[in-house]
């Protein structure tokens, strides 16, 4: 709904600003502007994490960005090809099984983790 509230808003601004911009237009200005709001945050974001040793959570927010486009694409090829209804239970679904099966790894790579620090001993090293 509120994806609907944002895109009137758009043509309110465009129709009473006197702009006439048509709709492809609006496409390349807005995704533009997002794009690049969007680097101006991320990028700041993904340089810190990596200065902090943070790679896996780098991994996890582009792994969980690719795995919601390949469901909504999944859910379009659905609908176009009449194989299936085009439903956001579905995407949410596959998103949610992409979710419980990564925090299973995160605690399997935890205990790894674990192991190996009680293996090794604390590394003096790091402190």
């Amino acid at each position: 709904m509120w994806v609907a509230q944002i895109h009137d808003k758009i043509l309110t601004i465009n129709d009473t600003g006197e702009f006439y911009f048509n709709d492809k237009q609006l496409h390349f200005l807005v995704m533009g502007i997002v794009g690049m709001l969007l680097v101006f945050v991320i990028h700041p974001l993904f340089k810190l994490l990596a200065n902090t040793n943070h790679i896996m959570v780098i991994t996890w927010i582009y792994t969980f960005t690719v795995m919601t486009v390949v469901a909504f694409a999944i859910e379009i090829g659905q609908w176009y090809s009449g194989t299936g209804l085009m439903e956001l239970e579905d995407v949410t679904s596959g998103l949610k099984g992409f979710l419980v099966m990564f925090a299973i790894f995160l605690v399997i790579r935890g205990i790894y983790h674990l192991v190996v620090r009680a293996v090794d001993g604390p590394d003096e090293s790091k402190h």
